[in-house]
């Protein structure tokens, strides 16, 4: 899957700022592929990118028209449905992450014959795809893991990219989930992929590369979270992980959504983390925990860092406040690069 940008990234018509994440998302991390936003009306919130329709952006340039927002249960608004077709027929690609396909509504998959354009549902995986193998490939690769779910792992992922390119250090983003995948222009949705299949998707996402190449997957799920662990021991057998990052919440009360469930510890997560990997890689190391700490003020977090680099040994910062150079300085001293 390679979605071609730049983009025009559809806002949809929520008031809701956390509606329009994924959009949120491309742009905070690839800008360069951001064209322009279309807001179906004044009260959505803008990602401050210029304002056109998808006449404007086709003639500018736009080659794929991006669904950057979500509704209740993943569904296609009707009204949208007018909007789409229109960019279809002017030739623009359509990239959605919703559940339901584009595909499977037919004006939309009729103007996207006629026009001859891909349509990108990018929660469905339509290609071939093995099982794992286990087999050892060639390059480094780079997991993140949480403690739980909506912890940072694609933030923290794109944020060590970002970092190590700046060193001159080869490093890949390998996409596993929607909003991954269109910042990137490809990956799989790994939550998305039949069971048997997500070690097999994510060996096809991090293949044999050059040896002082890294590839650094996106992780999903927690390995102690009992809705999401499957998607996590996926990712962690078929990356064959060199380095793994822990990615957590600073004083989340309870695992999310699941208020009879505690939050695991951290060192049970890395305890279980490293055993459960030996199983495709010898030595994986932990080089660092990656932790949002927005509910704490700045000097507590600075605090809360310190005492966690002193208990677990490991480097440990806020990406988002704090950047991840310390991270990266360890996985250096720990590989050589």
């Amino acid at each position: 899957m390679n979605i071609p940008a730049p983009y025009l990234l559809m806002l949809g018509d929520s008031h809701d700022p956390l509606a329009i994440k994924t959009a949120r998302g491309i742009h905070y991390w690839r800008p360069e592929k951001c064209l322009g936003q279309l807001r179906l009306n004044d009260g959505v919130p803008s990602l401050g990118l210029p304002e056109m329709d998808a006449n404007t952006a086709y003639a500018q340039g736009a080659q794929t028209f991006v669904l950057g927002t979500a509704n209740a249960g993943g569904v296609l608004a009707e009204h949208w449905i007018p909007v789409i077709v229109e960019a279809i027929e002017l030739g623009m690609h359509v990239a959605s992450g919703l559940h339901q396909r584009l595909a499977d509504v037919p004006a939309i998959a009729e103007a996207a014959e006629k026009a001859g354009v891909q349509l990108f549902d990018l929660r469905h995986y339509a290609e071939k795809l093995d099982v794992g193998n286990g087999k050892k490939r060639s390059g480094r690769r780079l997991l993140t893991i949480g403690t739980d779910c909506s912890v940072g792992k694609m933030f923290t992922t794109l944020a060590l990219e970002k970092a190590m390119k700046a060193r001159d250090i080869k490093a890949t983003f390998c996409a596993t989930g929607q909003t991954g995948i269109l910042v990137e222009g490809k990956g799989i949705a790994v939550d998305a992929v039949i069971s048997d299949f997500i070690a097999g998707a994510t060996e096809a996402l991090s293949p044999a590369c050059d040896a002082d190449e890294w590839q650094l997957i996106e992780g999903q799920g927690s390995l102690l979270n009992p809705a999401f662990s499957g998607v996590t021991m996926g990712l962690l057998h078929g990356s064959q992980p060199d380095a793994l990052v822990l990615c957590h919440e600073a004083n989340r009360p309870h695992t999310r959504h699941m208020p009879h469930m505690p939050m695991p510890e951290v060192k049970d997560i890395m305890e279980l983390g490293l055993r459960l990997a030996k199983l495709t890689n010898p030595n994986p190391r932990f080089v660092g925990m990656a932790i949002n700490t927005s509910a704490l003020s700045e000097d507590e977090a600075k605090v809360y860092l310190k005492e966690m680099e002193e208990k677990h040994g490991l480097p440990a910062t806020d990406p988002v406040r704090f950047g991840v150079e310390n991270i990266v300085d360890r996985l250096v001293s720990s590989f050589g690069d």
